[in-house]
């Protein structure tokens, strides 16, 4: 009786501590993220008139749109002419720039429509200096000794910090990101700073918005322990950085491969990492893909299909669009016809048809195959039936390389061609500068 007592208990523990890991909604399970910047995605700056694109991107293969903050944006001491979007006023409010709440609603259910998701970019660390909490509740934000509001980092001088100790404005918060969940039907949230909250705010947070409906979260953040509960996703930072200094020669494919074992073993099996080329904050302040990643930019953008986790596009990059956008004044998209775009069509369709490439545990499992150069990284996934094998050249050589493994043998498609190929269990390869070869099975 003793034992049955014993395994009923450990039994419970299991089930709690698999209830409280954060559950994806299904509509995740081979998404690719898509990110929009309004202000500088149409001349009118709308939501209606991004809503024109929709089609476009569903042609795309976008499955989630991630909208930068929809929110007022604060005038006191704004950056710029326009302010940035960071900078939030009224947490229950539209930017008047985008519209109003009906446009919005209006987005969402188009969206809705044609089979995509919604998240929306939320502001939690910080508000604008007349937001109307100042005034209303002094209380919730973080002073200095002298009884002065503070930015949480010196530069961010158009905004103060908030102080999570305070429990009304941890209610307030809350339900003012069920407000959006419940009236308007967004589907989630990406969460700025996430990891400058306690997390267990965030844990009590997501608690809420599920009772409401199924939602997805992504931290702008990379530790483990925002996976416990709250997020399904965060930044893949220190990939991404890798893969810029390993054009700039500061790094190698060594190091790259080290780095994407290390993770698998850092993070939980079930979290998503997103993984990118660019985002609002790498154009602006650090560059374009095309400038940080030169004439890898394409072998990246595949690369981040092939490695386990969610891609993302940062809106322009399927035009080819090679300018730092302006974070505080108007400063269009240039839209035109570019290779990007057959370029991740191709690969959206890839990530939902094959398994292999999958999110999370329902992807197959990341598995180096050693080459004849340590300068070329290649990677096969397989889960069920469906195998990924890319070769990844990741210098500013021509190689001729050789790869042996059994496990090659089988009849592929070739990406770039779509031809069918048998491959043996050696292969001779030869590969440009920052080029790559990809090959899949899909039965």
């Amino acid at each position: 009786m003793k034992f049955n007592l014993v395994s009923l208990f450990l039994a419970a523990i299991s089930i709690v501590e698999l209830n409280a890991q954060p559950k994806a909604p299904d509509w995740t399970a081979d998404a690719t993220i898509y990110e929009v910047n309004v202000r500088q995605y149409t001349p009118e700056g709308t939501f209606a008139a991004f809503q024109k694109h929709l089609p476009r991107l569903k042609e795309l293969g976008i499955d989630i749109l991630w909208l930068m903050p929809i929110n007022p944006i604060g005038e006191k001491n704004r950056k710029g002419t326009l302010g940035s979007y960071y900078s939030v006023k009224d947490y229950k409010d539209i930017n008047p720039e985008f519209g109003n709440k009906n446009d919005f609603k209006d987005l969402v259910d188009e969206i809705h429509k044609l089979g995509m998701h919604v998240i929306v970019d939320w502001v939690a660390n910080h508000t604008a200096w007349d937001n109307s909490w100042v005034l209303d509740h002094p209380e919730y934000y973080t002073k200095d000794s002298l009884g002065n509001f503070v930015p949480p980092v010196a530069d961010w001088a158009d905004v103060i910090d908030l102080n999570f100790d305070n429990k009304d404005l941890r209610k307030k918060m809350i339900d003012a990101l069920c407000y959006w969940v419940t009236d308007f039907n967004i589907d989630g949230y990406r969460c700025d700073v996430a990891g400058m909250i306690p997390t267990d705010f965030w844990n009590e947070a997501r608690e809420q918005l599920d009772k409401i409906k199924p939602v997805f979260m992504l931290a702008e953040w990379e530790t483990p322990e925002l996976h416990e509960k709250a997020f399904e996703m965060t930044y893949a930072w220190d990939i991404h950085k890798t893969m810029n200094n390993i054009y700039k020669g500061e790094k190698s494919a060594e190091d790259l491969q080290k780095l994407l074992l290390e993770d698998q073993k850092k993070f939980p099996a079930y979290a998503y990492r997103m993984q990118f080329t660019s985002n609002h904050d790498e154009n602006t302040w650090n560059g374009t893909e095309f400038e940080r990643l030169g004439e890898a930019a394409e072998m990246f953008a595949v690369l981040i299909y092939v490695i386990p986790g969610m891609p993302l596009i940062y809106n322009g990059q399927e035009a080819g669009f090679n300018k730092r956008l302006d974070f505080f004044e108007k400063d269009l998209i240039t839209w035109k016809e570019s290779k990007f775009s057959k370029l991740y069509s191709d690969l959206n369709k890839l990530k939902q048809t094959n398994k292999a490439l999958h999110n999370s545990t329902g992807g197959g499992s990341l598995r180096f195959i050693e080459t004849s150069d340590k300068n070329v990284l290649a990677i096969i996934r397989e889960k069920d039936d469906d195998k990924v094998l890319g070769l990844f050249n990741l210098s500013s050589s021509k190689l001729e390389i050789s790869v042996t493994d059994k496990s090659l043998c089988d009849s592929y498609y070739n990406f770039s061609t779509n031809n069918v190929i048998k491959l043996s269990d050696n292969i001779n390869v030869t590969l440009n500068p920052w080029s790559y070869n990809l090959f899949y099975t899909t039965k």
